[in-house]
């Protein structure tokens, strides 16, 4: 008997099935119940997800992933799912490496590296003639360097939301506090409308909030946790020296304060030698 042919699907009944997913897990479940039930359902019944989602890779989902205009949830009274949480959903059903999301996390254009390299020699130049007199192999780290990579926005707010989906706690904690430093302008596509929001907002959205984008996230455990359990390193904040620098000036006024010598008063100092005003009686 001749066999049937075998042709992919693009409802992904294979995915919503429980009983007969043989895939890839995530702690020990299936990638697709980390969505609720009816926001699959929208998901896989939507003209996105047959359309644009079906038999995507790793590496055609990046291109879809660069045509991204916004983020968000689902959209109007129907709770219609956005193209940003289609894609998300898909790389729960791909569930790619981790080298493969953090190429999408840092990922550049090769236009922007000539650029940059660029930028960085005029840099190297004004600081050679501005600092001639100092030791030029002391190079002082930039702490935003790493919220500072990635060319498509977008596409790093879907891979810092399947990182938080899919990840271990320390995991998560060390790739996506590196990104707090990247202050580019989103939109956010809401029920009602579109809001402009930043990176790094919704990177600390996914690090603090249990819901986002029409999603229930697991509980994330608390990084003080897991800094006394050793698993994690107090994070240094970029504005430490900012705010050190706020707090000293405060005290400086105070001493130089404490130092001048008071005004000497040429008037009466006491309140009782001072003449009082007599009412007249009306």
């Amino acid at each position: 008997m001749a066999t049937k042919p075998v042709y992919d699907k693009a409802d992904a009944k294979a995915l919503l099935d429980d009983r007969g997913y043989s895939g890839a897990l995530i702690r020990g479940q299936n990638p697709a119940l980390l969505f609720e039930k009816g926001v699959r359902e929208r998901i896989t019944e939507s003209y996105y997800w047959k359309e644009q989602c079906f038999g995507l890779n790793a590496a055609t989902l990046c291109d879809r992933a660069a045509d991204l205009k916004f983020i968000g949830g689902t959209t109007g009274i129907m709770g219609k799912p956005t193209p940003f949480l289609c894609l998300a959903f898909k790389l729960l059903q791909l569930v790619p490496e981790k080298e493969i999301i953090l190429e999408y996390l840092n990922f550049r254009e090769d236009d922007d590296d000539d650029e940059e390299d660029q930028e960085d020699e005029m840099e190297n130049d004004t600081s050679r003639s501005q600092n001639s007199n100092r030791d030029s192999d002391t190079k002082k780290e930039d702490p935003n360097a790493a919220g500072k990579l990635g060319s498509w926005k977008y596409l790093r707010c879907l891979a810092a939301f399947y990182i938080r989906l899919a990840w271990e706690p320390v995991e998560i904690y060390n790739t996506l506090e590196p990104l707090l430093t990247d202050y580019r302008k989103i939109k956010r596509r809401t029920k009602d409308g579109f809001t402009l929001t930043y990176v790094d907002q919704f990177i600390d959205d996914l690090l603090t909030k249990d819901r986002i984008c029409a999603t229930s996230l697991w509980r994330l455990s608390p990084r003080t946790i897991l800094e006394d359990l050793d698993m994690l390193e107090p994070r240094e904040s970029p504005l430490a020296d900012e705010v050190d620098e706020m707090e000293e000036e405060p005290t400086s006024s105070r001493s130089s304060r404490s130092n001048t010598p008071p005004a000497l008063s040429s008037g009466p100092s006491s309140p009782s030698s001072s003449p009082r005003r007599s009412r007249s009686p009306r």
